[in-house]
C-alpha cells in the first residue's frame, strides 16, 4: 500500500507529465527519449518511456506541440522532434497559473 506522501508525488509528477514536457520544450525542440532524460535531471523523477510517447502523441493530437523528423548528420537514424506551439505555451501558464494558485490557497 502506498502512501499519502508517494500517492502525492505520483499525482504531481506522472499524473500531469504534459506539464513538465511542455516547460522543457519552451527552451527548445527535443525528442521523446530526450525528453525523458531532462525530466529525471531536471525535475527528479522518472517517467515510463511509453508514458512520454502516450503524453507526446496526445499533445501533438490536440495541437499543443508539432513533431518534426529530422535526419541524422552523424548516420544515426532519423528522430522526431516535438516543438512547442502558441496553443502549448498557453496550455502550460494556464498549468502554471493553476498551481499556483492552489498552492496559494494550500498556504492560506
Amino acid at each position: 500500500m502506498t502512501s499519502p506522501m508517494e500517492r502525492l508525488k505520483d499525482k504531481l509528477t506522472k499524473e500531469v507529465l504534459w506539464i513538465y514536457i511542455l516547460d522543457l520544450l519552451k527552451e527548445r525542440p527535443m525528442y521523446a527519449y530526450e525528453l525523458k532524460e531532462r525530466i529525471k535531471d531536471r525535475f527528479g523523477f522518472e517517467p515510463a518511456t511509453v508514458s512520454s510517447y502516450v503524453v507526446l502523441y496526445k499533445l501533438e493530437k490536440e495541437g499543443y506541440v508539432t513533431a518534426e523528423w529530422q535526419e541524422s548528420e552523424t548516420g544515426k537514424p532519423s528522430r522526431k522532434y516535438y516543438k512547442l506551439t502558441e496553443k502549448g505555451r498557453k496550455l502550460f501558464e494556464e498549468g502554471l497559473e493553476f498551481l499556483r494558485n492552489t498552492i496559494e490557497k494550500l498556504e492560506g
